[in-house]
């Protein structure tokens, strides 16, 4: 199976963006209001999922200030986190499910570099095999840091409510009933994403919505 389109410029999410709002006018809609899609590509590997482990169900502000407690630490590594000790990680700010999940990705020998190449679905399998990383920390991984273009994490609160307000749903749509709509999006998902997000965004800053 080849990878598809990467997405890796401005351009790139521009080209997808067109797309979307030429198949469907209620993406238009959202496009207009939005504007510019960023291009949100972020770096790849051990850190990153590691990042991801530590933000899980706490404040952006917490997850940054455990970050800055790892960074300090030199434990942003696969060897120096194996080399911790679960009470050491817990001295660092992490809870002790947290702990074992990153020992847990630090022993994984995740050929990280050999991602870059796989399918979508190969990338996904691999990430999911790791305990403490679930399919929508896989999905973000795909989409963000190795910029695949036909990714979407219909799991993401976020996706739900921005396709909700959109469409005009009585609620959220389920993850089944989401990822049944994204398939409408392929081969663009990746920016449906990027484009929902935002729209997200602009409609929790419009007055009368909560």
């Amino acid at each position: 199976m080849s990878v598809g389109r990467i997405i890796e410029t401005d351009a790139d999410v521009a080209e997808g963006a067109a797309w979307l709002a030429g198949q469907d006018d209620r993406l238009a809609r959202a496009l207009e209001a939005t504007g510019p899609l960023p291009l949100r590509r972020r770096p790849d590997g051990f850190a990153q999922l590691l990042s991801a482990i530590v933000s899980q169900q706490v404040s952006t502000a917490s997850a940054r200030a455990l970050w800055a407690r790892l960074e300090e630490a030199d434990a942003t590594e696969p060897a120096a986190v194996q080399a911790l000790s679960a009470e050491a990680l817990r001295s660092l700010g992490l809870s002790r499910q947290k702990a074992r999940y990153a020992h847990a990705l630090a022993t994984a020998e995740i050929d990280f570099a050999a991602l870059r190449s796989a399918p979508d679905q190969e990338v996904i399998r691999v990430l999911t095999g790791v305990t403490g990383i679930g399919v929508w920390t896989a999905e973000i991984y795909a989409m963000f840091s190795l910029g695949r273009a036909d990714v979407f994490a219909p799991g993401d609160l976020a996706l739900q409510e921005a396709a909700r307000l959109l469409y005009d749903l009585p609620e959220r749509p389920k993850e089944r009933a989401l990822r049944e709509k994204a398939e409408s999006w392929s081969p663009w998902r990746s920016v449906a994403a990027r484009l929902l997000f935002a729209y997200y965004r602009v409609a929790k800053q419009r007055d009368g919505i909560t």
